[in-house]
C-alpha cells in the first residue's frame, strides 16, 4: 500500500472568543486556501484546555441560524447544552458527540450546562463544520447526540485504543450517521506505542494532537499541531514517544462549489441570499 504524504503542518492561530464561553483555536475556516485538502470539512475550532470558575451566568453562545452544513461537536473536558428550532437538543459531556445536521435550516444555541457553570472546572472541545452535497443541503434538520461508551472500541496494536464516532474502520462501524463517507476516530496511545492507519485512497486526512507528540510517517507533529495530509497514497504510520490523544479525521472530498457567509454554506450566491431571506422571514424557526 502507498504512503500518504504529509502536505501541511499548522499551528495553532491565536485564540479568540466565540461568545462568552468557547475560548477557541480556528485551525481552518470556510473559503481557507487549503480546502482541496480537507473537505468536506471546512471549519475546526479547537478549544484547548481552559479552567473556569464556578458562576451563576450562562456561558455560550445565543441564538443564531445555520444552513447546508452540519455541526460536530466533541466533548473532552466539561458539558455543552445545546436546542434547536428543530426539536433536537441535549447535554454532552467528557466523551460524548454532538452532531447536528443544520441542512435546511435550524437557530440553534450552545451554552456551557448549568452544572459545569457553578461547578466549573476544565473545558476542552473541538468542533467541525462538515460540509454536505449539495442533493442534501436542503434535507430535514437531524440531532444526534451520543454517548461516548457507545463508540466501537478498536485496538490495533498494544497500548492504542481507537474509538470509532462514524464512518466503517477495521470491521467496525461508528454509531454517527453521516451523508457522506466519513470516519472520525479518537485515538489514544501510551508511551512508546504505534500503529499502521489504512485508509482508502484519494480521500483526505487531518490529524489534530490534541495531547502529546506523534510521528505520522516520520514527521514529528506536536501538541495543538494539525496535520494535513495530500490525497493520493493509503497507509500512514503513526507513532509516538510520550504517548498521544488524537482526532483522525479521514473523508471522501465533496468536490462542489462552496459558498460560504457568515453562518450558511451554500453551493450558489443564490442559494446563500435566499439563506439570509428565509431567516428573516422566520422560515428556519425560533426557540421559544
Amino acid at each position: 500500500m502507498s504512503k500518504k504524504e504529509l502536505a501541511y503542518i499548522i499551528d495553532p492561530p491565536p485564540k479568540h472568543w466565540v461568545g462568552n464561553g468557547f475560548h477557541v483555536h480556528t485551525m481552518f475556516h470556510p473559503g481557507h486556501n487549503l480546502y482541496k485538502y480537507t473537505t468536506p470539512f471546512l471549519m475546526m475550532d479547537f478549544a484547548a484546555p481552559k479552567k473556569f470558575a464556578p458562576t451563576k451566568a450562562k456561558r455560550g453562545v445565543g441564538e443564531h441560524p445555520h444552513r447546508g452544513f452540519e455541526t460536530v461537536t466533541f466533548a473532552f473536558g466539561g458539558e455543552v447544552e445545546h436546542r434547536d428550532s428543530s426539536g433536537g437538543g441535549g447535554v454532552i459531556g467528557k466523551g460524548d458527540v454532538q452532531w447536528m445536521t443544520a441542512a435546511s435550516g435550524v437557530v440553534h444555541e450552545e451554552f456551557h450546562s448549568q452544572k459545569f457553570s457553578e461547578e466549573g472546572g476544565v473545558f476542552e472541545m473541538v468542533q467541525l463544520w462538515v460540509n454536505l452535497p449539495s442533493e442534501f443541503k436542503m434535507t430535514s434538520p437531524r440531532y444526534q447526540g451520543v454517548k461516548g461508551e457507545t463508540f466501537p472500541r478498536i485496538h490495533p496494536a498494544q497500548g492504542v485504543e481507537l474509538k470509532l464516532v462514524s464512518g466503517n474502520y477495521l470491521g467496525e462501524v461508528g454509531p454517527c450517521k453521516t451523508y457522506s463517507p466519513i470516519n472520525l476516530i479518537q485515538t489514544d496511545m501510551k508511551e512508546a506505542s504505534n500503529f499502521s492507519l489504512s485508509l482508502e485512497d484519494k480521500t483526505n486526512l487531518l490529524v489534530l494532537v490534541r495531547k502529546g507528540s506523534i510521528s505520522l510517517n516520520g514527521n514529528e507533529v506536536n501538541e495543538h499541531q494539525l496535520a494535513i495530509f495530500h490525497r493520493d497514497g493509503q497507509e500512514v504510520e503513526v507513532s509516538s514517544k510520550v504517548g498521544a490523544e488524537l482526532l483522525i479525521m479521514n473523508a471522501v472530498p465533496i468536490d462542489e462549489p462552496v459558498f460560504s457567509h457568515g453562518p450558511f454554506v451554500m453551493s450558489t450566491k443564490e442559494e446563500i441570499i435566499q439563506a439570509f431571506e428565509d431567516y428573516q422571514s422566520g422560515k428556519m424557526g425560533h426557540l421559544s
